[in-house]
């Protein structure tokens, strides 16, 4: 998924939130209608922190969790966040971590019931858990469909043990299979996690890690490059890094295997069968709005003259304090007009099919004339295509995302 996760660069004193009012004031911006809206629930703990995770994760073994407390709090929480979109459906849910599946079917039951008695759920809302084969046991996975869950996400990574070790995860290979197995058997839709330019990781490697991920016939595979994150312990301690040149046969690898599947690479680390694309990362690309509760946890909010961004208190004690009283954000600020061409893209041009023009306005309140000169530099470099409505990025733009993005940064 990445999908927006928490992650462990920011403050962690409270601010006081402002009135409903202060929101709705006059701004530079003109929103004509608010975006699709989901809703992110960050579950912060897991059994071991892994050496190239970023994310607000924490350790603990499952049977000290403070589920009970914990699920008070994010009630609070989004009692209190209400008033910020009220009227609006929530088109997904997305529970990430951390290992949420270290929770119990019990308490994730309690979860959605809580959000569904306080908000407004889309009849086809989807309702993804991320799960962590380590923490799989006989028919959990099935409790966790009978509480409402209609998508998984296995985070794998790889079917090596050896390499399973060099990433520090809790889980090996044969529990990774089983995990997978009751995944297939109890949900239509599920996801697999992979990664690849392991350090010794050679494309033989790679390739019978995806073709043993593909004979799970999963819906959805995401599959992330090995990438080194600040205050990790692969950034104090970094492991042999894969040639760029082996990195990229390895991408074209996954890509002809996964196409030989049915499977389409719609955005940069995401393959799917027709019909089983992730709506809620989805609507992260397309530049959605969406409420994140949890320890950490990140907001970004549309209100008719601005765009809101929020990120929760990460320590999951002073969250679980705070929340109770109504005073769980750690950080809030209006995005600038000058950012947002940029805060779009970033995320629009991770998809193959591009964007419409018109969703660029009506997402950011700006014309499209704010993005034009970057759009006509794109296109004359080979990065993207567009038309009169229309614009995506090439297959060069993909290989040189990071260059096609910056595009859009503002002028200084």
């Amino acid at each position: 998924m990445i999908p927006i996760k928490p992650d462990s660069a920011t403050s962690d004193v409270a601010i006081q939130p402002h009135d409903i009012q202060h929101y709705m004031r006059p701004g530079t911006l003109q929103l004509g209608s608010l975006p699709p809206l989901s809703l992110y629930v960050h579950l912060p703990w897991c059994l071991k922190k892994c050496p190239y995770c970023d994310f607000n994760s924490h350790e603990m073994r499952a049977a000290d969790l403070p589920e009970q407390a914990y699920l008070n709090a994010l009630m609070a929480d989004l009692e209190s966040s209400l008033p910020l979109i009220w009227g609006r459906s929530v088109q997904s849910i997305f529970i990430g971590g951390g290992t949420p599946s270290l929770f119990s079917p019990q308490a994730i039951d309690q979860l959605l019931g809580g959000i569904r008695a306080r908000t407004r759920l889309a009849a086809d809302c989807e309702i993804t858990l991320e799960a962590n084969p380590g923490t799989f046991e006989k028919d959990r996975f099935k409790a966790f469909r009978a509480a409402g869950v209609t998508r998984l996400s296995a985070g794998v990574q790889s079917f090596n043990d050896d390499f399973l070790k060099t990433l520090g995860r809790v889980h090996n290979r044969s529990q990774a299979l089983d995990a997978l197995s009751e995944a297939a058997a109890v949900f239509d839709t599920f996801n697999l996690d992979l990664m690849y330019a392991l350090p010794g990781q050679t494309l033989d490697d790679l390739r019978s890690d995806v073709a043993t991920a593909l004979s799970f016939a999963p819906p959805h595979l995401s599959i992330y490059h090995l990438t080194i994150e600040p205050n990790t312990y692969f950034a104090k301690y970094p492991p042999a890094a894969v040639d760029e040149d082996l990195a990229a046969d390895m991408l074209d690898l996954i890509t002809d295997m996964t196409s030989q599947q049915g499977m389409s690479r719609y955005e940069v680390s995401a393959y799917a069968k027709p019909g089983h694309r992730c709506a809620h990362n989805l609507n992260y690309w397309q530049f959605g709005d969406y409420l994140g509760i949890g320890a950490g946890a990140h907001s970004k909010l549309s209100f008719a003259h601005r765009v809101l961004r929020q990120v929760r208190l990460r320590d999951p004690a002073r969250y679980m304090t705070q929340a109770l009283v109504g005073s769980a954000i750690a950080q809030e600020n209006e995005v600038s007009r000058a950012e947002l061409p940029f805060e779009f893209m970033l995320n629009a041009l991770r998809l193959a099919d591009g964007f419409e023009l018109q969703t660029f306005t009506e997402r950011t309140g700006l014309p499209v004339t704010a993005i034009l000169a970057a759009l006509q530099e794109a296109e004359s470099r080979g990065l993207m295509t567009r038309d009169l409505n229309h614009a995506q990025p090439t297959a060069r733009g993909f290989d040189f995302l990071n260059d096609l993005q910056a595009l859009f940064l503002p002028k200084t």
